[in-house]
Parts: C-alpha cells; structure tokens; sequence
C-alpha cells in the first residue's frame, strides 16, 4: 500500500478526532467514508456538513461520507482508521474485521486501556483478528487536539507499527505541511503513553484546582513521566519512546492544555465539585 495505491480511506468513529482526521484526509484529495454511530448525526453531517454533536462549528470537507454501516467504510479499503471510545472498541472491531480487505493497514487512533481486560487497543485487536495476520495494524498517537487540527496549526505526531514499510507507507498519506508525522515500530509504547497519561493529567488539574501552584504541578509531571515509562519497559516498550510526541509531548498537552478534558475534569474535583455533576455539564 502506498500512498498513490490509497484512493478512498475509512474512518471508524465520528467523534471529534475522526472527524479532525476525515477533514484532514479529504483535503489531501481523499474520499473519506465515515461511520457514524448516531443516526441522527449522520444526517446533520450529510445535510449540514457539520459535527454537530463532537465538533459544533467546523465546516466538513465534501468528500467526507458518512455512513451508518460499517460495510460502505471498510469494504474496498485499503486503510482504515479506527477511531472509537477504548470501551467500546472490541464491540465495533468484531464488526470491522469480517469486511477488511486483503492486506489492509488500520491504523488505530483510540487512546485508552480496555476496562475489563486491562488490554491496549493492539490486544484487543489481535483477539479480534486472529487469524487474519495480513491485515497491518498501526498506532497513531501524540500531542493533537482535534480542535487545533481542524485549524491547521502545526501538529506533530507519531504513528507506529511492527512492520516499518507499512507505518512509512501509512505516513505518506496522513503527512501535510501542517500536520506532520514521524514513524517508530513501538506499538506498545506509543498505546501506553497515550492511555496512562490521561490518568497524570487529571491528577495534574486537581493540583490546578486546589491551587497547589506550578512547583507541584512540573513535580507530578516528572514523576509521572518516569512511572509511565517504567510501566512502558516492564511490557516491552522502548524507553525513547517516552520521551518523545507520544510520552513526553502528550503529557505535557494533556497536562496543561486548556483543552484537556482530563485536566478539566481534574481540576473542577480539585475545587470540589462531585464528578457526576462535571461529567454532567461536559
């Protein structure tokens, strides 16, 4: 697969990073097919071309296509990516790998840990998938919020598989002169630094909240960087990769980005406020 070969590309999960990457794909010259889990949204996306349930005010690019089911993303495809909520991602992909071309890449944009399993999206996948050892399966992860995608301003990610020619090749076709993206075989790394940095992050917001100051916030940072990394290396990762977009870079968005929900949602428990109630109003 190479970038020339990538016609029409499927997105999984419409939320606001689906649809970040769906704009930014479409505008390289791609048909983009988009499921849509809400039927409702679907719709506004066709009629509107507006999220407006995830990303309320950003004008979708013509060629992103939404769908309602999974065949019309995945069928035909020779990248897809899957971009769902952690906790439903075994659900969806079970739906997913029956309609996967020969030899196709996914390219995975979840972030997160599987509640029941303890599983990265990697492991929940090669469950799913077993037996279908053709089919590349990719990372994508680093400091990127979907918000300042959509606006162009330059972003720097990583995307990593075990197979490099595929994460090169994968590269080639999300690469823009805004969004730029840099290759690594550290799957592993890449989905444990993107999970567990969520966890420092709210920790980060309730020391914002309770006013604990910039000495304990850069503390909680670097210890937690070093317990991410220590994590990373007892279940295979490379120590590099920690310091770098995927470890480094995102914990120090996630920490101190405004439009951190993690943070967030820390730091509105650091002044108090019951968690029912923030999760409420988000």
């Amino acid at each position: 697969m190479g970038e020339k070969s990538v016609e029409r590309v499927g997105i999984v999960g419409a939320g606001s990073w689906g649809t970040a990457l769906a704009n930014l794909l479409a505008e390289k010259g791609y048909t983009v097919d988009m499921w849509v889990y809400e039927p409702e949204l679907c719709r506004d996306i066709a009629e509107k071309r507006e999220n407006t349930f995830y990303l309320p005010g950003v004008p979708i690019h013509e060629r992103v296509v939404p769908h309602t089911a999974f065949a019309p993303v995945v069928v035909n495809h020779s990248l897809v990516v899957m971009v769902v909520p952690s906790h439903v991602y075994r659900e969806v992909a079970e739906k997913v790998v029956p309609h996967l071309d020969q030899d196709a890449v996914v390219v995975s944009a979840t972030k997160g840990i599987e509640n029941d399993t303890l599983l990265t999206m990697s492991g929940v996948w090669r469950e799913i998938a077993s037996g279908r050892e053709d089919v590349h399966f990719c990372c994508l992860s680093g400091p990127s919020f979907a918000r300042e995608v959509v606006r162009r301003l330059p972003t720097v990610v990583t995307l990593a598989c075990k197979n490099i020619t595929m994460a090169q090749m994968a590269q080639q076709v999300f690469a823009t002169d805004y969004f730029r993206v840099y290759v690594s075989t550290d799957v592993i790394g890449l989905e444990i630094a993107g999970a567990v940095k969520n966890v420092i992050a709210l920790a980060a917001g309730v020391c914002d909240g309770m006013g604990f100051g910039h000495n304990t916030r850069a503390a909680l940072i670097t210890r937690g960087l070093a317990e991410m990394t220590r994590l990373g290396i007892a279940m295979g990762a490379h120590p590099m990769t920690f310091l770098g977009l995927p470890g480094v870079g995102d914990l120090l968005l996630t920490c101190t980005g405004d439009l951190s929900r993690n943070r967030t949602v820390g730091y509105k428990l650091g002044q108090g406020q019951k968690l029912d109630e923030i999760l409420a109003d988000m």
